[in-house]
């Protein structure tokens, strides 16, 4: 089958795409036929070798999918044929993947394969961030960084389908278009950010802040909150990791919180298809879609990882693999 590899540790331009071995899938593995694979700001850090999980090259990258199952274990719940995405952590970037049932998630007949390869990482992330480290009610208020890359679209319709009131923050007008048509409330430019969401609250400050950025808005970010807000941290693709003054937290009562999905689901990696059935009836209803901002086919793996890296990309980045 044909494969995109990171075959030396020297960052996306040198992910080649060749042929591989078909995957021979372990007692109770689901084989599935990969159309589409999703690209996430992990597969740029795996192809410098800088992700906290270490592969030695070669490898193939790519830690969502969605397909056609192609076999699966009597007792999976997936029947040959099933259309489904799937979180498998790597080989994604290939024409077939064999992964453990758990991860493995149906796709509505309403989602395209580029929709569901679009889902896994940036909405079960967004969905423990916003839902059980964030607490988020229904009528609060969150903002959030990077509102135009997969992770922040995902954190905007997600926010918004559980009843928020959604402020994105955004650097340039082409990125608040694709910000409003996740379902951004508000948007403001990440220049100045803190006196926009000041005016836009009358002062008050937001419940919840989504940041997937890091770097230096991360103080004025804590002094966008309002009394007992949280501040999520999901990552750092900013390059700078930012640091606390914990005198700011007891000011306002106020929260700084760890979004380690990766770190929560791993050991019990059942939680995750019971986040997939809480985001269903979203799903189905439509209220999450993922916005795909590019769509290429395999061929192009490294070009479609260097936009991530250089952030020239805007909504999801989605691989056509057949």
């Amino acid at each position: 089958m044909r494969a995109a590899q990171v075959t030396r540790l020297d960052g996306p331009k040198a992910v080649q795409v060749t042929d591989v071995p078909d995957p021979l899938p372990g007692a109770g593995q689901v084989h599935i036929d990969v159309h589409a694979a999703g690209v996430t700001f992990p597969d740029v850090l795996l192809s410098r070798g800088r992700y906290q999980i270490k592969p030695d090259p070669p490898f193939v990258p790519g830690s969502e999918v969605a397909g056609v199952v192609r076999s699966a274990p009597e007792d999976s719940g997936l029947r040959p044929g099933d259309r489904v995405a799937a979180f498998p952590g790597f080989g994604g970037f290939a024409e077939q993947i064999a992964a453990d049932p758990r991860v493995v998630f149906p796709l509505p007949d309403r989602l395209s394969f580029e929709a569901g390869a679009g889902l896994p990482m940036n909405c079960l992330t967004v969905h423990f961030g916003l839902t059980r480290r964030g607490r988020l009610r229904p009528g609060e208020t969150v903002l959030v960084h990077g509102a135009a890359g997969g992770v922040g679209t995902a954190g905007v319709q997600l926010a918004a389908a559980l009843g928020a009131r959604v402020i994105a923050v955004v650097s340039s007008d082409a990125k608040a278009e694709t910000a409003r048509a996740a379902g951004a409330h508000e948007t403001v430019p990440a220049d100045g950010f803190r006196q926009a969401v000041a005016d836009l609250t009358a002062g008050r400050g937001v419940d919840l802040v989504l940041d997937p950025v890091g770097g230096d808005r991360f103080t004025d970010s804590l002094r966008s909150l309002a009394p007992e807000g949280r501040l999520l941290v999901v990552g750092f693709t900013g390059g700078e990791i930012p640091t606390v003054r914990v005198n700011r937290l007891l000011l306002n009562n106020i929260d700084v919180v760890g979004v380690g999905w990766g770190a929560y689901w791993l050991p019990r990696p059942e939680y995750l298809r019971e986040q997939w059935q809480e985001l269903l009836p979203h799903l189905e209803a439509g209220r999450l879609d993922p916005l795909i901002g590019e769509t290429r086919p395999l061929d192009e793996a490294a070009e479609a990882l260097s936009a991530l890296d250089e952030r020239r990309a805007t909504g999801k980045t989605v691989l056509r693999v057949r």
